[in-house]
């Protein structure tokens, strides 16, 4: 289940970049994601650590997983 509402690290943001473009995340505190604007996807935080996987991201044009 996502934590909304909980704070990621700053440091924590500067290390960690999207796995499929290698850029940069932004977080999201209401959606409870990061967030990578190159490859539009939105990657879930659960029990406060983030998953980052394409295959659990969701499609910021959607609801769907990235999974193709």
């Amino acid at each position: 289940m996502t934590e909304h509402g909980a704070s990621v690290d700053p440091k924590l943001l500067e290390i960690l970049v999207c796995p499929l473009t290698k850029g940069p995340l932004r977080y999201d505190p209401q959606a409870g994601e990061l967030i990578s604007d190159q490859a539009k996807l939105a990657y879930p935080i659960r029990d406060g650590i983030p998953i980052m996987l394409v295959d659990e991201a969701r499609a910021l044009d959607g609801d769907q997983p990235a999974k193709s």
